[in-house]
């Protein structure tokens, strides 16, 4: 699977995880903590099915709006997006490699 999937597999853990708008954010590293933690503890407490489910679902409106936003701060703040992504590649790499979705 390449780069471009696993990134589209990680978007709908964000929008669930978030419920405020990340922009404000900014700088604030105890969010992406918590937001982190809560998509770590979504992708290990769902169970394969859910997850291919969840990834053939299309983002309802909001959520897209939610999404939208989340990747304009990643996008914007390369310190904030290290810190996030070095906390929740490894867990999600791995349930995705357990469920079958890379190879």
């Amino acid at each position: 699977m390449n780069k471009r999937y696993y990134v589209l597999a990680l978007i709908p853990a964000l929008i669930l995880a978030v419920g405020l708008p990340f922009a404000n954010a900014q700088g604030d590293h105890r969010m992406i903590d918590k937001v982190a933690d809560k998509v770590i503890a979504h992708y290990q407490g769902a169970s394969c099915e859910q997850l291919m489910a969840k990834k053939m679902q299309p983002p309802s409106p909001e959520e897209a709006q939610k999404k939208e936003k989340l990747v304009n701060l990643l996008h914007k703040d390369p310190a904030a997006r290290t810190e996030f992504l070095n906390r929740v590649a490894g867990p999600i790499a791995n349930k995705m490699f357990e469920c079958g979705m890379i190879p």
